[in-house]
């Protein structure tokens, strides 16, 4: 059985773990966790260049664990709240760039398909967040960051409805299916 990789993927509050969270339980998938927020938590600290290769790390090691998971259990479809291509996204945003080898490790990496998250949504601040004030400029991060990678994806965007409807859309395109939301 092929399995078949979503990534929700997109800037600070633009609702993926929510989204990506959703979709798992609608679709009885497992969904891979965003793996740098707890590392940040633990941090407790500002992330800075000598943390890239731990979060590129540990996030691969935590996909590969679902990974495994959902292959075992027989699943055709997993669902991720971001991946490394977000890790080459903020990279660039906070340190002005991203080590080659991450990036060699993220285009062997890259996901069947990104839900590219619109920031159309209210930003909200939740301790951990810090550039609601640059939403713009990290969106047009991570589109040109997609397309530098050749990454297929779609944009969603409107109210909360409106997202879930549009990626059920596109699952059940990638799924051969038909749109069930119509």
């Amino acid at each position: 059985m092929t399995m078949t990789r979503v990534v929700i993927t997109g800037s600070e509050s633009v609702g993926k773990t929510t989204l990506a969270t959703q979709l798992a339980s609608r679709h009885h998938a497992l969904c891979v966790p965003e793996f740098v927020r707890d590392y940040a938590e633990r941090k407790q600290a500002p992330i800075d260049r000598s943390d890239h290769w731990p979060i590129a790390r540990g996030q691969v090691e935590q996909e590969a664990i679902y990974l495994a998971k959902a292959t075992e259990r027989g699943h055709s479809l997993l669902f991720q709240d971001t991946d490394l291509l977000s890790t080459v996204a903020y990279c660039d945003h906070y340190t002005g760039g991203c080590d080659a080898g991450i990036e060699r490790l993220a285009a062997e990496q890259c996901a069947d398909h990104y839900l590219l998250l619109d920031i159309d949504v209210p930003w909200v601040f939740d301790g951990m967040r810090d550039r609601g004030d640059r939403r713009a400029e990290v969106h047009a991060l991570f589109v040109a960051t997609l397309e530098r990678f050749g990454a297929p994806f779609t944009r969603i965007s409107g109210t909360w409805g409106e997202r879930m409807a549009a990626a059920e859309r596109v699952i059940a395109g990638l799924r051969g299916g038909t749109d069930v939301l119509r």
